[in-house]
């Protein structure tokens, strides 16, 4: 990814919507994007003393052209300054289902604009120097204004992570997360970074423009404000306070929304984003199907394809995809590439805890889920530490933690000699207890997922969170004689925190469980696909996850009969689904003992709909195994006379 990083950027530019709009609007003046290849002329007498009749004036109608086509009845109370050039003004516009009006201009005051055809301008105080798509509304508005040569909030830097600016990035509307991503990291920084900002320069010169742009079918209305934005095809501005210096990129099909009393500025929102409910956004990027709603405050931040966040703040943030943020809480310098996790009521994720410069920062791990209450103090790292929970009212001091699926919470009690400072890690904890939170996090994702421009993988268990399972289980053995607790001086990669023996022998063990079920699940696949039992296991292939599991079971877990190791798998299966299934059954405990109707109310776990999927996979794959190995069984086994490769490192035991 990094080798083609700029020229990813390259590519993003050549294809810019916004680009190609702003040179088409500087070669003619908007003429060719509102009006196509119409002919235009100036008025006739006639048409000039009817204007007239109709209560519309003008500094000089000279200045006033039209296109062939164009009908003066649809002109009435306006007034005309500069250079104005009007499309065909016929057929309707279509304002709400079962809601049409004839197209035309009323009611307003425009200065050297362009209106394309069918378009409906009506009761704006003025618009200047802006072009107005075919079929677009401009409707009920104050002022829509461009001021001057405008970048549309492309080229801003922001200070994203340390608010002082040391990972600081120059953006573009197009921008992505994975581009933010590599680009935050001093090694990319040091390579690419002065060819990425010489691409941006030239990029931003070309979408530079002296006239704002609303296109076709695009809605702006009950809007106060509008200045020097770039409105993308069919985008919707509906009731909304601001919009200055921004680019909404939209399509028929992902409309791009600024509604309700947001305030939106200097800012970047990409296709079907939103931002509603008085919310406000200054000097960020929305990336596809973000939204901001319910009061939320986005600053010198970027949220990442599906990420929502309401009612919460968030500054100098990177949030990746799928970001649950929908209470009040704080997110301040979190840089979460991988996103897939969760905020709750009450977080408070600051910087300023040193009290000194703003110059900290905190990277979250893919899926972390913070609950209520959870203070996080900087600097941290948990990218080790995949799908980990931080339970509630728990205070994380800084650290960098190695291990995914952990628990950390505050202890009830406190081994003797244990410092006050330390939290309780329960390591590969959501494996153990909570498997229901894995698997439901899966089928969430992939039904609300509406991104189109950048595709996920939705599996949990994928070749870079099992190698930070690989490296958990090293980080896990125990460097001398067993102990009752140990701390990051006994087991680096734990954190700031106290570890139980009992529980760390668990997770190596459970750890150890998930990635042989990993490894059988790609083998199970592939030796379907093979047409001999024994080719399933040695033959390299260019399905670069299988390749990932075949080394697994070759150099770490020694696997040389296909037969055999398969046998395994259907066992390991069904204890993964009772682990789903007890994990949600557990609420049903508990909600029975306190909720008198509890039962009425809720579905058993074994109805439950994210368990039943997981069982009829569990059974669908054990009648995989079962089909195969009965065929293997009637077949001539062969011998495996195949050296076993080097063995690499491998998954350690307890």
């Amino acid at each position: 990814m990094i080798a083609s990083l700029n020229d990813k950027v390259a590519a993003a530019f050549a294809r810019s919507e916004l680009a190609w709009a702003a040179d088409s609007v500087r070669a003619d003046g908007g003429r060719s994007l509102a009006l196509g290849d119409a002919e235009v002329r100036h008025l006739t007498r006639g048409e000039t003393i009817e204007l007239e009749r109709l209560g519309n004036t003008a500094d000089d109608w000279s200045r006033v052209r039209v296109a062939d086509g164009f009908n003066c009845q649809r002109v009435r109370h306006c007034h005309f300054s500069g250079d104005v050039l009007l499309g065909r003004l016929a057929g309707t516009v279509r304002f709400a289902e079962g809601v049409e009006f004839p197209s035309g201009i009323a009611r307003s005051t425009l200065v050297n604009c362009v209106v394309g055809h069918a378009a409906f301008v009506s009761d704006v105080r003025l618009l200047a120097h802006y072009i107005v798509g075919e079929g677009a509304i401009v409707w009920d508005c104050g002022s829509v204004v461009c001021s001057g040569p405008t970048t549309f909030g492309n080229g801003q830097v922001l200070p994203l992570g340390p608010e002082t600016g040391e990972r600081a990035l120059g953006v573009y509307a197009e921008i992505t997360v994975e581009i933010v991503e590599a680009l935050m990291l001093a090694p990319s920084r040091r390579a690419h970074f002065e060819e990425y900002e010489r691409l941006l320069e030239k990029h931003v010169g070309r979408v530079t423009c002296d006239r704002g742009i609303i296109e076709r079918g695009a809605v702006v209305r009950g809007t106060p404000h509008l200045q020097d934005s770039y409105v993308g095809p069919f985008a919707v501005v509906d009731g909304a306070t601001l919009v200055r210096d921004c680019t909404l990129l939209s399509s028929a099909d992902e409309p791009t929304q600024v509604l309700s009393g947001a305030c939106v500025s200097s800012s970047l929102l990409q296709w079907g984003s939103r931002v509603a409910e008085l919310a406000i956004v200054r000097e960020s990027v929305l990336v596809e199907h973000a939204a901001a709603e319910r009061h939320a405050k986005v600053s010198a931040s970027i949220l990442g394809p599906n990420t929502a966040v309401a009612e919460g703040e968030v500054t100098s943030a990177l949030l990746g995809p799928f970001v649950g943020f929908h209470h009040q809480a704080l997110a301040i310098a979190v840089i979460w590439p991988e996103g897939r996790g969760n905020i709750s009521h009450g977080v408070s994720a600051g910087c300023n805890h040193t009290s000194r410069a703003p110059d900290q920062e905190c990277w979250l791990g893919e899926g972390t889920f913070l609950g209520l209450g959870v203070q996080l103090k900087y600097p941290l790292d948990l990218r080790g530490a995949p799908y980990s929970v931080v339970a509630a009212g728990t205070a994380l001091p800084p650290q960098k933690l190695d291990i995914p699926f952990s628990l950390i919470h505050a202890p009830t009690e406190r081994p003797p000699g244990v410092s006050a400072a330390l939290n309780e890690i329960v390591p590969a904890w959501v494996l153990t207890d909570n498997l229901y939170l894995l698997k439901r996090a899966e089928a969430k994702l992939r039904a609300r997922n509406k991104a189109r421009r950048v595709s996920f993988e939705f599996d949990v268990f994928r070749p870079e969170v099992v190698d930070r399972m690989r490296a958990a289980c090293l980080h896990l053995k125990a460097r001398s004689l067993p102990q009752e607790i140990y701390t990051e001086r006994d087991l680096p990669g734990i954190g700031k925190n106290f570890l139980t023996e009992s529980h760390r022998r668990r997770a190596v063990r459970t750890l150890q469980a998930f990635i042989r079920t990993y490894a059988l699940r790609g083998l199970l696949q592939q030796a379907e696909r093979a047409r001999l039992a024994e080719s399933a296991l040695y033959v390299v292939t260019d399905d670069a996850r299988w390749e990932h599991q075949r080394r697994l079971l070759v150099d770490e877990l020694a696997v040389s009969d296909v037969g055999e190791a398969l046998r395994e798998l259907p066992d390991l299966l069904e204890q993964e689904a009772q682990a789903v299934e007890r994990s949600k059954a557990r609420d049903d405990e508990r909600g029975r003992r306190i909720i008198a109707d509890y039962a009425d109310l809720h579905a058993p776990a074994e109805r439950d709909p994210v368990v039943r999927a997981c069982w009829d996979q569990t059974r669908r794959l054990q009648s995989e195994v079962k089909r195969l190995l009965l065929r293997w069984a009637t077949q001539k086994p062969l011998s495996l006379a195949i050296a076993s490769p080097a063995a690499s490192v491998s998954v350690c035991s307890p």
